[in-house]
């Protein structure tokens, strides 16, 4: 497989691994697991499954980034109150925003989690998980047109539920 097909076939699992556990998308964060994959691809033992390998880099470099950033505002703290009001960016949104996008979250969460059996995890594996219709097809052992239909549903519900955050 090349390099490029890992990408493609990753890419969306690996952007919700970095969004749930940094709350935020971040390109560099992506291309910096990439490149961890690329430069230790001849590492990989397989011992487990490929994608397993990938989103364990990619858990990896994400919390090594939220440590890096804690270490950074502990010395902007330690510094003069004047330099770190220079220094400050405004990365993270307000408390009201955060607020507002934590109940959202919750809301969709509570959603999925009154779907039917079979919608409710056939949505958490393609839409958080990123699995591809193939790898859902493998996981519940169906057709890749029974996931399609059962995601347009759970989709379709979902949207009905929560047509006022739309």
């Amino acid at each position: 497989m090349n390099f490029s097909e890992i990408i493609k076939k990753n890419r969306a699992n690996v952007k919700n691994i970095i969004r749930m556990i940094s709350g935020e998308e971040n390109e560099d964060l992506e291309q910096e697991v990439y490149l961890k994959v690329w430069k230790n691809s001849e590492k990989y033992k397989e011992k487990g499954s490929f994608k397993s390998w990938i989103n364990t880099i990619a858990k990896n470099v994400t919390k090594d980034y939220l440590k890096s950033s804690v270490k950074k505002h502990e010395t902007l703290t330690s510094e003069d109150d004047d330099t770190v009001f220079r220094n400050i960016k405004d990365k993270k949104a307000s408390p009201e925003l955060r607020l507002i996008k934590n109940e959202r979250q919750k809301r969709i969460m509570d959603a999925i989690n009154h779907l039917k059996p079979k919608f409710k995890e056939v949505i958490i594996y393609s839409e958080i998980y990123g699995y591809t219709y193939e790898d859902c097809a493998k996981k519940f052992n169906c057709p890749v047109g029974t996931i399609k239909s059962r995601i347009y549903n759970a989709k379709k519900e979902l949207a009905e539920q929560l047509k006022d955050l739309l």
